[in-house]
């Protein structure tokens, strides 16, 4: 395939997969357990303060069974717990444990070394692009046949 040929979401997915393997592979070398990809989606989406499964699996955009997969391993590591949600008898809140703590906080640090390490090779433009990324895209257009 050219590069001619690949659409905008392939290659944001692209720029995505650059992180996630520079920031596993960091995470392997410190010592950390090994996580999936699924099971570091987790992490990402999850508020300090706890989040439910529901939201999780919307901001992952992936369903409430692949959540759960991955938040009952991620229990199972010893790196998150959960409680129940005060809002909801039906809900329950997904928490880090200090465990888990710990290795999101070396996580945020790995991933503007990360960042660092595109600004050195790509320049300015790295700032650009966080800015642009950054800012509100509206909702997503409804587009029709023929439009």
């Amino acid at each position: 395939m050219t590069d001619a040929a690949r659409n905008m979401p392939q290659l944001l997915g692209e720029a995505k997969r650059w992180f996630d393997d520079a920031l596993l592979a960091g995470m392997r070398a410190a010592g950390e357990q090994p996580v999936t990809a699924a099971q570091a989606a987790v992490f990402a989406s999850l508020d300090p303060e706890g989040t439910s499964i529901s939201e999780l699996a919307r901001r992952m955009g992936v369903t409430r069974q692949t959540t759960h997969q991955a938040v009952h391993s991620l229990i199972g590591m010893g790196m998150l717990d959960q409680t129940a949600d005060p809002d909801s008898a039906r809900s329950r809140i997904v928490r880090f444990t200090p465990d888990g703590a710990r290795a999101h906080e070396r996580a945020q640090i790995m991933l503007a070394e990360i960042e660092a390490i595109l600004a050195e090779r790509i320049g300015d433009q790295a700032g650009r692009l966080r800015d642009i990324l950054t800012r509100p895209w509206g909702e997503p257009p409804r587009l029709t046949p023929g439009s």
